[in-house]
């Protein structure tokens, strides 16, 4: 059917309105837009000349009324006033109430199931994901203190230099440990309850079912999803075997002598009347 389109170009924005003959469900009224304003009153056109008035009758009966004068012409028909500005279009009515269902017609006959497609490409393995941070060193334990210096005794005369002894083979290294088990995934969590089923709606007349068409290609397999945490490391490997010991290298040159401590307080004389005299103790027998 052809339509009709106005576009109303006196007001600010345009608005186009499409005209057209189908004639959709109808809806209640909408409210009346507000009344525009009334266009300006036209000039008044010129009074016509007065007719001549009728001969005046005899006294006595009254005599026949002169005949009316020739009404003058109409004056010029004043200039249109300028349109109002169209009202604000009133809300679309409710929507009438749906008619009744149809009575459900016959099951049509199922259609010959089509040939199945092709089954698409794996797509490629997406990326494995990145490798968990290690977890922070523990805090090095405090140094014990350092025990006294015991007091140095004489340095005995240097005994010959031996020779310098042959260095010995490194001992083979250890087996490294096995790396630890990876840990198990954790438990998925419980599936949240499912909401109550709205209530069904009417159920339309059911077509007869049409025939059914091939089954598409399946499309390709969308990339793998980053790969979950890394779990916890597992315990570590038993330690391999210790390496036989190398021969032990030259003994490095000894150090200085330290500084000789004062000497302590001299003790009480014993009792006795032969004492022997400090000063003869200290110079020798």
């Amino acid at each position: 059917m052809p339509e009709t389109i106005i576009v109303v170009e006196s007001i600010t924005p345009q608005v186009g309105v499409t005209f057209s003959n189908d004639q959709g469900p109808q809806g209640t009224a909408g409210n009346t837009g507000p009344t525009g304003p009334t266009g300006a009153t036209g000039a008044t056109g010129a009074t016509g000349a007065t007719g001549s008035a009728g001969a005046t009758g005899a006294t006595g009966a009254t005599g026949a009324t002169g005949a009316t004068g020739a009404t003058g012409p109409t004056g010029p028909t004043g200039d249109t006033g300028p349109t109002g500005p169209t009202g604000v279009t009133g809300s679309t009515g409710d929507t009438g109430p749906t008619g009744p269902t149809g009575a459900t017609g016959p099951q049509g006959a199922t259609g010959d199931t089509g040939p199945t497609g092709a089954t698409g490409d794996t797509g490629p393995t997406g990326p494995t994901g990145p490798t968990g941070a290690t977890g922070p060193t523990g805090p090095t334990g405090d140094t014990g203190p350092t025990g006294d210096t015991g007091p140095t005794g004489p340095t005995g005369p240097t005994g010959a230099t031996g020779a310098t002894g042959a260095t010995g083979d490194t001992g083979p290294t250890g087996p490294q440990g096995a790396t630890g088990p990876t840990g198990a995934t954790g438990a998925t969590g419980a599936t949240g309850d499912t909401g109550p089923t709205g209530p069904a709606g009417a159920t339309g007349a059911t077509g007869p079912t049409g025939p059914t068409g091939p089954t598409g290609a399946t499309g390709p397999t969308g990339s793998q999803g980053l790969t979950g945490d890394t779990g916890p490391t597992g315990p570590t490997g038993a330690t391999g075997a210790t390496g036989a010991t190398g021969a032990t290298g030259p003994t490095g040159p000894t150090g200085p002598t330290g500084a000789t401590g004062n000497t302590g307080a001299t003790g009480p004389t014993g009792p006795g009347a032969d004492a022997i005299p400090v000063s003869l103790f200290l110079g020798g027998m």
